[in-house]
């Protein structure tokens, strides 16, 4: 069973969210990173919160797959809110082991600090969830299409976002095998100290960046002999605005323009 991947990775759907143009679904989310960060207490966050629940309910996603993303960053959120809580002599706190002390009002901050990274996991994994990769790739470039006046390579960065969340899955499947087949070996990853762990993940990253890359080459070997140049980039379905599309977008950003003034 391959490792699952929190982002990139496309769940097909009839809801409300798949249905919306994916260029609205990437102004809203910008919209919500910055009601997210104007917040300046646990009000706003959970004005975030609810839009957050809100938008997974109506994406009709499972709450499994809307949390998967926070499995990678949680020693960040332990980290967040350790290095608040900690205090160093000669700060006055209830409880103290040595010089070291746990401030409650630190305690405080680091959940907020923390509250704001699931919040923001949870929002940015909803537009990967319900957006395929190619529906985004083809928002990014037509988002960044005035760039090109200024002679930026739109088509190739859309091009580079979209290989790259292509390439998600597919190192994802490869470490899972060579995991599989270095245990089959009788490779162990969760005995010993932090060193011997480290080592045994040794013979795991070196082939699968070695795998990467030629797979990376082979890429670059078949675009080329395709003649790809990324200029005139035809594609399959043209992205259309409809009226629900303008309506949802001039809701959303007016609801959030509104929230970042009344929460700050």
């Amino acid at each position: 069973m391959p490792t699952p991947v929190p982002f990139g990775q496309f769940v097909p759907g009839d809801s409300v969210v798949h249905r919306l143009d994916a260029r609205v679904k990437l102004a809203l989310v910008i919209a919500y990173t910055v009601v997210l960060f104007s917040s300046r207490g646990f009000a706003g966050l959970g004005v975030a919160a609810v839009a957050a629940v809100g938008a997974v309910v109506a994406a009709r996603l499972p709450w499994r797959l809307a949390l998967r993303g926070l499995r990678p960053v949680l020693w960040l959120l332990l980290f967040t809110l350790i290095a608040n809580s900690l205090r160093w002599q000669p700060v006055v706190t209830p409880l103290r082991l040595g010089p070291i002390g746990v401030s409650g009002q630190g305690m405080l901050t680091g959940l907020f600090f923390a509250a704001r990274i699931v919040l923001l996991v949870v929002g940015t994994s909803v537009l990967t969830l319900t957006t395929s990769p190619v529906a985004l790739t083809d928002a990014l470039s037509s988002v960044m299409a005035p760039l090109r006046h200024l002679r930026v390579p739109v088509d190739d960065a859309a091009m580079m976002f979209s290989i790259a969340l292509r390439f998600v899955p597919t190192t994802a499947e490869e470490a899972e095998k060579i995991i599989v087949a270095q245990t089959a070996r009788g490779a162990a990853f969760d005995e010993g100290g932090l060193v011997k762990r480290t080592r045994a993940w040794i013979p795991v990253l070196v082939p699968l960046f070695v795998n990467l890359f030629r797979r990376a080459d082979d890429l670059a070997i078949a675009m080329e002999s395709r003649c790809y140049t990324g200029v005139g980039r035809t594609r399959l379905r043209e992205l259309r605005m409809r009226t629900a599309d303008w309506a949802v977008l001039a809701a959303g950003v007016t609801a959030a323009l509104a929230a970042a003034i009344l929460i700050r």
